[in-house]
């Protein structure tokens, strides 16, 4: 891979691969991706005075080789021996190390790519002692990132809906940008963390966008030409209604035989030109975008029309469950959002196609800073779920804050939905083998030379893939990974130090941003359109059903069976009952579940308003804390420690008029004092 001066190098600076150009490497196998594995090492031994080995015949260091070539080396065959015949499995490697010989094996070409990216993480350790064979394989098979990119620039969303890193990578000003240098980068930071699947347009299908399915169709095969060499399969997304829009016909009815023979023949052409194409992604009957209820049809019937075109060729539809309605009546306290996917959704369970995967946002709301988990992961045993988190950071900060995500995301796979020692979020996703749905992220890059804007919100981009191939892993331990490929000896600094100083200013960093912004699960109180920056009443009173429904005695959501919208009862046991009650719901989700008193009492002894107070002036303080010491850091890199330092100013500035709204807000609510004396404006 060539070296981009004009974008960072991110978590594979050409440092990441001095271990494993030191060394005599052998890589054995065919196919396109392993003559990725063969290009990556080579110009790693070019660089740092290894050798590629070209046969058998040398003394490899380290061995790279699918499992059909490895009994042509005895370091490579004993490692084989020692797994009893059994298969590796597909996308999976074998990790050892014997007799001074470091082994990565693998059925197939995906699976030692992944291997090879495994051995640069651990640098120096992978060529250290003895090592016996260690089994990795991914938990799901659908590890996706959602590019929310528009092709024409939008009047409002501009050229990335949702997008705080710059513009697209793949397109620009109405058409596909050109070079494609940079995407090629991206795919193989990308299978450095384990994804393997990207779309490349927006949810939200625009006219231009939607001619990607037909005749601009090249532009798409031109970006899953770049990305293909790093195992990742491109998905397009498509409006419900194109065979309306781009096929002329008078209906989008998904059990109309003229629409279904559409969605087939264009599918087929789809294939004839991309092989690899991974599938289609839908946003229908949301937001004003077209789907089958205009034809009294269900998402199950939207969905299998969809399935069934892509299934010859083995490609999945992704649907999203994200639909309800936004133009709710705020006085009507019956309705609720948050009820909407499992309304629409539960009662279809065992009616999508295999290849049809529910795509389910992780929360029933938005992407919301503090949220339970949906009860639709829950509820549909019968169908393929796919879990959806947000990367790019809409309500978290918007990549002006720090705020790593990979705690929360871990607090949401490892939830029980059944209980304690049942089955897990993550297990509903990766299914029995793999086969589940798998995990789905909104992407948080643009056009920016950090990739992400900020250059510390990376790391959740980061940490996304890795979750995504193990949600076992612990973000702590993730984040001093990145850290260290990031800022570490891969790029020539001192992992002691600075370690210390970023593990301090992002681990708990989410937490953080919790503190300083909607307290106690209530969400939203932003801006409306940008939702950039505190406004507590912004969304109180409009048609998106985002309520907080304060008062002057008190605040929060009735969701409760008894008196409330019932959607506690969409949750199975224990956890119906949990968040029934005030007394055994999560303080961190009473106001999402119940309208309580400022006067409440939680379970830590405070009260709700004396809660407000305390964690947005605890939440300034954090970000001040960060600020002094990232002021005293040394990253090696001056150009990226100033714009940290920039944007660690604003986090303040926004931390602190944060602060100051929210409180004021509920101060004159409540008509309580800070019981601590300290200033309210």
């Amino acid at each position: 891979m060539p070296d981009l001066t004009d974008v960072h190098p991110a978590w594979l600076p050409p440092g990441a691969f001095r271990a494993v150009g030191a060394r005599r490497v052998l890589v054995l196998g065919d196919g396109l991706l392993t003559g990725t594995v063969r290009e990556e090492a080579g110009q790693a031994c070019a660089r740092y005075g290894g050798a590629l080995e070209q046969d058998a015949t040398g003394s490899p260091d380290l061995v790279l080789a699918l499992s059909t070539a490895a009994p042509s080396l005895p370091a490579a065959r004993e490692v084989l021996a020692g797994q009893g015949g059994s298969a590796i499995g597909e996308e999976g490697y074998l990790l050892a190390r014997r007799d001074g010989v470091t082994v990565v094996l693998a059925d197939d070409p995906a699976g030692l790519l992944y291997g090879l990216f495994h051995v640069v993480r651990l640098g120096e350790e992978a060529f250290a002692g003895e090592r016996p064979a260690e089994r990795h394989r991914p938990a799901a098979r659908r590890r996706m990132l959602d590019h929310w990119d528009n092709v024409d620039v939008h009047p409002v969303m501009g050229q990335v809906e949702r997008g705080y890193s710059g513009g697209s990578i793949f397109w620009r000003d109405g058409g596909p940008r050109g070079d494609l240098a940079r995407v090629r980068a991206y795919a193989r930071l990308l299978a450095a963390t384990g994804v393997n699947a990207i779309t490349v347009n927006n949810v939200n299908v625009h006219a231009t966008e939607a001619h990607l399915l037909t005749d601009r169709l090249g532009d798409v095969a031109a970006v899953a030409d770049e990305v293909r060499p790093y195992g990742i399969r491109v998905h397009l997304s498509v409006t419900f209604a194109s065979p309306m829009r781009l096929g002329g016909l008078p209906t989008a009815d998904p059990l109309d035989e003229r629409v279904r023979e559409w969605w087939a023949r264009t599918t087929e052409q789809v294939y004839a030109t991309i092989p690899d194409f991974g599938g289609y992604v839908v946003k229908a009957d949301s937001e004003g975008q077209p789907g089958p209820f205009a034809y009294g049809r269900s998402h199950a019937d939207g969905a299998n029309t969809l399935a069934d075109a892509l299934a010859p060729f083995g490609g999945v539809v992704h649907w999203r469950a994200f639909v309800y309605n936004h133009r709710q009546d705020w006085r009507d306290r019956s309705t609720d959002r948050a009820r909407a996917a499992h309304d629409h959704f539960a009662p279809l369970d065992g009616r999508f196609r295999d290849n049809a995967i529910l795509q389910v946002k992780h929360g029933p709301m938005d992407f919301q800073t503090r949220e339970p988990v949906s009860p639709v992961i829950a509820a549909m045993p019968s169908t393929r779920l796919a879990v959806e988190l947000q990367v790019t950071q809409e309500y978290t900060g918007q990549q002006r804050h720090v705020c790593y995500l990979a705690p929360m995301w871990q607090e949401v796979l490892g939830f029980g939905p059944w209980g304690a020692g049942g089955r897990t979020v993550a297990d509903v996703a990766t299914g029995e083998s793999g086969d589940g749905g798998g995990l789905v992220a909104v992407s948080n890059v643009g056009d920016d030379f950090y990739w992400t804007g900020h250059p510390l919100a990376q790391a959740n981009l980061y940490a996304f893939g890795r979750l995504a191939w193990d949600p076992r892993l612990e973000p702590a331990a993730v984040l001093d990974e990145w850290i260290d490929l990031t800022f570490g000896p891969a790029a020539g600094g001192d992992p002691g130090p600075l370690r210390r100083t970023l593990h301090t200013m992002m681990d708990g960093s989410w937490r953080t941003y919790e503190r300083y912004t909607a307290p106690l699960g209530v969400g939203f109180m932003v801006r409306p359109g940008h939702h950039y920056g505190p406004d507590v009443d912004g969304y109180e009173y409009t048609p998106w059903g985002t309520y907080h429904f304060a008062d002057r005695d008190g605040v929060g959501v009735d969701r409760t069976r008894t008196s409330g919208t019932g959607f506690t009862g969409q949750y199975p046991q224990p956890w119906s009952d949990v968040y029934e009650s005030p007394g055994t719901c999560p303080d961190e989700l009473l106001l999402f579940f119940h309208h309580v008193p400022y006067g409440h009492v939680l379970h830590d002894g405070t009260t709700v308003i004396q809660h407000i107070y305390d964690t947005h002036f605890a939440g300034v303080e954090e970000v001040a804390g960060s600020r002094r010491l990232w002021e005293q850091a040394e990253p090696g890199d001056p150009a990226l420690h100033a714009r940290v330092k920039e944007l660690l100013d604003e986090q303040l500035r926004c931390a602190e008029e944060w602060r100051d709204q929210v409180n004021a807000y509920f101060f004159r609510k409540s008509g309580v004092p800070d019981a601590k004396g300290r200033r309210i404006p």
